[in-house]
């Protein structure tokens, strides 16, 4: 059939087409000039985790800084508590959340198999992992685990603590029973006596001391870091974001320091512990003077517990565990990190 168009009409839509697509080319070029694919997530939501194990977490979803500061953005916050490192690697494996609080070594553990993980920031060094006993246990030392049955968290610092304590005294995974239990449950079996000795986690350890359990072996060495993981989408897609979520970690990082007993009752409300075990945890264990930048320091501490990793065959080779850790830390970030840009006090 025929175009009864006029010449002049079939001009006039071919401009109004190049019209819209050179508009459409400006709106997208003012998008990336004003924030990249952040511009664009007008009403989006920040998945991220709290945990008792990260006081800084705490303090951050208790004071609403991280809201304040997205607000403007169009960037609501959704808070997820994770129970364990395991849990929040697996919420970020499942895109549940898009930062979440976990232990160095299950960061490495996770990326070694192939979750698409970074290590963006540092909440703290703690010393929150050990091995933990009944006041009336003959368990002293390393050695004495040899034949026993043990809980820990597979997944996480403790029981990668578990398997460097193992390896101080010349034993292997398989000369102990490992009995893979959450860490609230692990306490529990100690405490009904299913097991021998638990790899605890603080603030549960604490408070199990509280109560006569024993830390009979301590190494602050065996603990890895609390680290900030992040989704390699998110970090590609909501930059500005990821940069806020730093900046308010430093903020919180400043008020901690200066509030070591509200940050402790913080954690006593939300552990459900004994305001004074939150504050042995926080002024004695938590260490939270720390630089938030991932770099040299913890990849000395992770090359170390990447060949516990290959031995108990949580990863299949150690050229694996290598590539991981090249490619973990992504300091962009942390390295810009600055408090003032949140607000609140």
């Amino acid at each position: 059939m025929t175009s009864t168009r006029s010449p002049f009409t079939r001009r006039a839509l071919l401009a109004g087409t190049a019209l819209a697509a050179a508009a459409a080319l400006l709106t997208g070029c003012a998008g990336e000039g004003s924030g990249g694919t952040d511009a664009k997530a007008a009403s989006s939501t920040l998945n991220i985790d709290y945990a008792t194990y990260n006081p800084l977490s705490l303090v951050l979803k208790e004071k609403g800084w991280l809201e304040a500061a997205l607000k403007d953005k169009g960037v609501t916050v959704n808070w997820v508590q994770s129970a364990g490192s395991n849990k929040a690697n697996e919420a970020l494996r499942a895109g549940a959340i898009d930062v979440g609080s976990t232990a160095g070594s299950a960061a490495l553990l996770n990326r070694s198999n192939r979750s698409p993980i970074k290590v963006i920031g540092i909440a703290s060094k703690p010393e929150w992992a050990a091995i933990v006993v009944g006041k009336d246990s003959t368990i002293k030392t390393a050695a004495d685990l040899k034949g026993k049955k043990i809980a820990a968290t597979k997944g996480t610092d403790p029981y990668f603590f578990l398997l460097q304590t193992l390896g101080s005294a010349g034993l292997k995974p398989a000369d102990v029973t490992v009995e893979n239990l959450q860490h609230a449950d692990g306490r529990n079996a100690l405490d009904g006596g299913s097991v021998d000795a638990w790899s605890g986690l603080d603030p549960i350890m604490a408070d199990a001391e509280s109560k006569g359990a024993q830390l009979v072996i301590r190494n602050v060495d065996f603990n890895t870091y609390d680290v900030l993981a992040a989704t390699e989408s998110f970090i590609q897609k909501s930059p500005e974001t990821a940069q806020t979520v730093l900046d308010a970690y430093e903020k919180a990082r400043a008020w901690a320091a200066k509030n070591p007993e509200e940050t402790a009752n913080i954690l006593a409300k939300v552990a459900s512990i004994d305001p004074a075990v939150a504050t042995k945890v926080i002024t004695e264990r938590s260490n939270l003077d720390v630089s938030v930048v991932p770099g040299e320091a913890q990849t000395t501490v992770l090359k170390r517990v990447g060949t516990f990793l290959v031995e108990s065959k949580d990863v299949d080779s150690q050229s694996t565990v290598d590539a991981a850790l090249d490619s973990l830390l992504d300091p962009q970030f942390a390295s810009k990190a600055d408090a003032s840009r949140v607000a609140g006090e």
